[in-house]
């Protein structure tokens, strides 16, 4: 059974940084597209980011571009998510997500068939 597990969420306040993981333990991401969503209290989630496999298309959501970076090191069988001069509207719960059978994102998706971490909270505050 695949589990998909992110990590890095804190408290933070404004103007700073996090960088989330995500990790499949037991599995390889080398070769799948990686997509991170966010859901903020009473809002509907909406995708963050999506960064292929082997060199293919990464996307960024216009709200976050300039400030969040998404990377992944297959080394360690982890997809990051550097998250720069944090808001307050940033403030949500951050879920990661592969299908592990597609290579390339396709634009970015608000949602997908697939594997889900439990989310990691990112809290923006002074």
């Amino acid at each position: 059974q695949v589990h998909v597990v992110e990590s890095g969420g804190g408290l933070v306040q404004p103007g700073g940084s996090l960088r989330l993981s995500c990790s499949a333990p037991g599995f390889s991401l080398d070769y799948y597209f990686v997509s991170w969503f966010r859901q903020a209290p009473g809002k509907e989630r909406e995708g963050v980011s999506c960064i292929s496999c082997c060199d293919g298309p990464t996307y960024i959501a216009d709200s976050v571009k300039g400030r969040f970076t998404v990377s992944r090191d297959n080394a360690a069988n982890t997809v990051y998510l550097q998250m720069n001069n944090l808001k307050p509207e940033d403030t949500a719960i951050y879920f990661c997500a592969t299908d592990l059978n597609r290579s390339n994102c396709v634009g970015l998706p608000n949602n997908l068939s697939g594997y889900w971490g439990q989310g990691a909270q990112v809290i923006v505050s002074p």
